[in-house]
């Protein structure tokens, strides 16, 4: 299945109607969290990436396709955390028929099942920001990182999707190590600090938030030191790839 904006239109039945995944992809970097957003043709606003559910696919199968269509990136750390579906969420005066035919240069019905109400079921995406190679979807102006603290004008209810997607990754990090997927792969202890305060909202102490992180033994010390200035070479860490993964299985207690 081709999964374009075109094959929609012209085989809507290949995909389950009224059903959306949407998809806050985050990012990381220079201790700020960013979330992908993509801007539409002809219109001013912002969202974040989404998508229909092809009927051959599941729903995690689908936010997993839509993450790599944005972001070039397999086997991202993803994670379903809440639907939406108020009445009005879907109203948009410029999401019509007449309007999609001028965009995609073939003529759309306007019963189309894109039109009506949907429900969406929402995802948050975890990346690692130096590695994204951004693409734009098909019928995109602009596609960038923005800090989720600096949103420009948003669609539909994506400012409060993407602020629940925060709410959950603030619960999930304190019971999963889900801080490999921001990081890069060797990290010191202040950045991985840096990263957990970020993500909370709040300061952490220092001794502190390395003896828990320590002690649950999900990072190794490397004998490699990254040099940061004339008399700082703080040692490198790493994930301990076993115990991650042992971690998101049953949890681990990361509250600080």
């Amino acid at each position: 299945m081709a999964y374009t904006v075109l094959d929609i239109i012209q085989h809507p039945e290949n995909y389950l109607p009224n059903i959306q995944v949407d998809n806050v992809i985050l990012g990381y970097h220079d201790k700020e969290l960013k979330v992908l957003l993509q801007q539409t043709i002809a219109t001013n606003k912002w969202s974040i990436t989404g998508g229909y559910v092809g009927r051959a696919e599941s729903t995690d199968e689908a936010a997993n396709r839509i993450a790599l269509s944005r972001t070039g990136l397999e086997k991202l750390f993803l994670q379903q955390f809440r639907s939406f579906g108020s009445v009005s969420r879907s109203e948009d005066p410029e999401k019509n028929a007449a309007n999609m035919s001028k965009l995609t240069g073939i003529e759309v019905k306007e019963d189309l099942w894109i039109f009506d109400r949907f429900v969406s079921l929402a995802y948050y995406t975890l990346t690692d920001f130096s590695t994204v190679k951004i693409k734009k979807w098909p019928l995109g102006a602009d596609s960038k990182w923005w800090p989720v603290n600096e949103l420009p004008p948003l669609l539909f209810d994506h400012k409060e999707i993407i602020s629940e997607a925060i709410k959950a990754l603030r619960m999930h990090i304190a019971f999963y190590p889900i801080g490999y997927n921001l990081l890069s792969a060797k990290f010191t202890l202040p950045e991985i600090h840096a990263l957990y305060e970020t993500i909370l909202g709040r300061t952490l102490d220092e001794r502190n938030f390395q003896r828990k992180l320590l002690s649950s033994g999900i990072v190794t010390k490397l004998a490699e030191t990254r040099r940061i200035g004339p008399h700082r070479a703080p040692f490198l860490y790493e994930f301990d790839r076993a115990k991650y993964n042992e971690g998101l299985q049953r949890g681990i207690v990361l509250a600080f």
